[in-house]
């Protein structure tokens, strides 16, 4: 059974539709990017695959074990979230907190996990550090060891490149098409289309009214990628007459 399955999904906030017919699953192993203009619910459609609010319409179920509180979370960083005055350790630790339950501590195996995790991201070195002192790439790696305390079975990452630079954004990608390739299903929200048709093996684009899914392979020869490159390529000359 799917980790995932959305089934004719509408979404919105009080009633006000966001978006409508939204269909889909996530199984164990797949990596998909869910990808779309500016404004057409890619951020609503997080916070309910998070169940943080429900759809309007249709159902999401979640299956084979999978838990709310087992999906990894990488949320896209704001300002004050790259300031925040905590160590990396504490941040990290902080990934095992649904597994302690009502213990105002946490345990030997919490803090194995921990190192376990930030041994695996390549950031043990700097588990004294304070968290706002590292670099772009540096704090994303800390909250996706923070991730990982928290699953072995689902990431969810909210434009997880935002404002990194060219060379560390591909290192971030490699990682986290090695984890997926270790067996850790991924969805990924991103603007970023060539990245994920390189890398994702699904693609949900994500339309007002009628998305598409199904395979990467299948979404290249839709309709929808097809509009996408063509307004691509328009905005690329505007830009290139401007310049």
């Amino acid at each position: 059974m799917a980790y995932i399955t959305c089934k004719d999904m509408t979404l919105g906030y009080d009633g006000e539709v966001v978006v409508e017919h939204i269909s889909f699953q996530v199984e164990k192993g797949d990596y998909l990017c869910i990808v779309g203009e500016n404004g057409t619910g890619k951020s609503t459609l997080m916070k309910t695959i998070l169940q943080l609010i429900p759809p309007l319409e249709g159902e999401l179920v979640t299956g084979d074990g999978l838990q709310a509180h087992e999906i990894g979370y990488l949320p896209q960083q704001t300002v004050v979230q790259k300031d925040f005055p905590a160590s990396v350790w504490e941040i990290v630790l902080s990934g095992t907190l649904s597994k302690c339950g009502m213990r105002p501590f946490f345990r030997k195996e919490e803090k194995m996990l921990a190192k376990k995790n930030m041994e695996r991201m390549d950031i043990w070195d700097l588990r004294k550090k304070c968290y706002r002192d590292l670099s772009g790439g540096q704090q994303q790696r800390v909250l996706l060891a923070r991730a990982l305390c928290a699953t072995t079975k689902l990431l969810l990452l909210d434009e997880p490149v935002t404002g990194l630079d060219p060379k560390v954004t591909v290192e971030f990608y490699q990682l986290i098409q090695k984890l997926n390739q270790e067996g850790i299903s991924v969805i990924m929200v991103s603007h970023d289309i060539h990245a994920a048709v390189n890398y994702a093996s699904h693609i949900l684009h994500v339309e007002k009214e009628q998305s598409f899914f199904d395979t990467t392979e299948k979404y290249l020869e839709s309709d929808s990628w097809k509009v996408f490159r063509k307004e691509e390529l328009i905005q690329r000359k505007e830009v290139e007459k401007d310049a």
